[in-house]
């Protein structure tokens, strides 16, 4: 039988898509995939030897926690498990109470211009005027503005949504442009909520924007959620993607969920009455670090936008009460093999959430998530592979020194610096360090005998990565081992201003 191996792990199978493997149940097959690949071990079991909370798994399209045998459910030749860790049908009924004020009868009317703006859905039977009033009269609020969000509130204001919430409180970067579709070279510098407005009322003068320039927090998400119809999640961090959907459950708003990872996505609808929420998928967030983002990850450009677009399409469908959401199914696309795969999901009745209802109010998503809090004003996408702080002089046990004490011992000659990124990422800049994977280092730490008790500094590019390399290290005995703080950007920000970053 076939195990199907997504993106974020195949680091740990040499790349493999797919591995097979003789087994007569889930448990066996999942115990041939970690003794042929020992690295995959940690990334799917705990240390009780349970299957972590995060990473669920399914054969063909049933997670085994809902089948009768779970992980001793028998298996064919044919059979095919898919590993689908956390990345972090509607019914007109949804759009009425999605849409309970103004009523039906009080929608409002559509000018000339509109009628003919919007001629090509008013010939659609199943929109209509009513369907398009419906739409003028929809208020949908976008969280985060970058790849997911960009094509979504581009997507919705074309297609006349009335109402468009933006929640977003960074600033335009150039690497943004890659992907970030609606914003411009132009708004570089500007915040990301004055940059989509500047494009969305460009696109359709009749759209009211609605910009909420704050990061989304556990004290404003209730306030800013009563106002909107449908909220779209548009984030890729786990801490506010716990945070929209308990503030969903509670306020009973639908949420068109997305998430990326360089070449695979994610789409769902959550927190409807009649279907699961994220924590019925994911009941608990992965731990810090484990998970990349795609900042640090890499993401394709043109992901977001297909999977930006799917979430438009399921937003459209719980306003206009047609076809079926996602509503109890998690779509997964692979764009490289341009597949797309259907699994079911069920509600939890055991979930705090949406099932049991214990959450009643919002709670603190970073000490939830292992974060540590922001303690400035930055992204809305504070990232859980956040660079280790510059002034921070020990973290969890390890040393952390800056880029100049980093110069000085290398130029002196007296220790030994490992450079914990992947390959590609040493092509764009380097320091000359030897390079070793963070993915590779357990299997790899026979290259480094001999050298348990010299001096080991080690970089990645922000300084998170070789945190987790130095806690490795440690654990094998290696008694003198530093982190750089702030990584390869550090270096060429401070040290060396030609070296590109990325």
């Amino acid at each position: 039988m076939t195990i199907l191996i997504p993106t974020p792990l195949r680091a740990y199978t040499g790349q493999k898509a797919t591995v097979d493997v003789n087994a007569a149940t889930v448990k066996d097959a999942l115990a041939r995939l970690t003794e042929a690949h020992p690295e995959l071990k940690t990334h799917l079991f705990g240390s009780d030897g349970k299957l972590r909370s995060f990473v669920n798994v399914y054969k063909n399209d049933d997670d085994i926690r809902d089948l009768p045998e779970k992980e001793n459910t028998s298996l064919s030749a044919d059979d095919e498990l898919s590993i689908i860790p956390s990345i972090a049908g509607g019914t007109p009924a949804i759009a009425e109470e999605a849409l309970a004020e103004p009523q039906v009868a009080e929608l409002p009317k559509l000018s000339n211009e509109e009628i003919a703006r919007y001629s090509r859905h008013l010939i659609l039977p199943e929109v209509g005027m009513e369907g398009q009033r419906k739409l003028k009269a929809a208020k949908v609020l976008c969280v985060g503005t970058g790849g997911l969000g960009a094509p979504l509130a581009l997507y919705l204001t074309a297609a006349g949504v009335g109402t468009i919430g933006l929640v977003d409180f960074d600033v335009v970067d150039e690497s943004n442009l890659q992907r970030q579709v609606i914003h411009s070279q132009a708004t570089v510098g500007k915040l990301k909520v004055d940059s989509a407005e500047l494009m969305l009322k460009g696109l359709n003068k009749n759209v009211n924007v609605v910009k909420h320039n704050t990061m989304l927090t556990s004290a404003n998400a209730l306030e800013i959620f009563k106002d909107y119809d449908v909220i779209a999640d548009g984030t890729d961090n786990f801490q506010t993607r716990y945070l929209v959907n308990d503030a969903c459950v509670l306020t009973g708003k639908p949420n068109a969920y997305g998430s990326i990872f360089r070449f695979e996505g994610q789409a769902s609808v959550f927190a409807t009455e009649a279907g699961p929420c994220y924590r019925c998928l994911y009941p608990e967030p992965p731990p810090p670090g484990l998970v990349p983002s795609c900042a640090e990850g890499g993401v394709l450009g043109i992901l977001p936008g297909l999977v930006g677009v799917i979430q438009a399409t399921e937003v459209i469908k719980l306003i206009l009460g047609i076809g079926e959401p996602l509503i109890g199914r998690l779509l997964l696309v692979d764009s490289l093999g341009m597949t797309f795969r259907t699994l079911k999901l069920r509600k939890n009745p055991n979930c705090p959430a949406c099932g049991t209802h214990e959450i009643q109010e919002l709670i603190d998503y970073n000490q939830f998530c292992g974060i540590a809090a922001p303690t400035e004003t930055g992204p809305l996408e504070v990232a859980s592979h956040a660079a280790i702080a510059a002034d921070l002089q020990e973290k969890d046990g390890i040393p952390q020194i800056s880029v100049e004490t980093l110069k000085s011992k290398r130029d002196a000659g007296k220790a030994i610096i490992l450079d914990v990124r992947e390959p590609h990422e040493a092509q764009i800049s380097s320091i000359g360090a030897t390079l070793i994977p963070v993915g590779e280092l357990e299997s790899r730490i026979g290259e480094l005998k001999g050298h348990e008790n010299d001096e080991v500094l080690l970089h990645c590019k922000s300084g998170a990565r070789s945190q987790r390399a130095a806690l490795i290290l440690k654990q094998h005995g290696f008694t003198d081992v530093k982190n750089v703080s702030g990584g390869i950007l550090a270096w060429a920000d401070r040290i060396d201003s030609s070296m590109p970053k990325y």
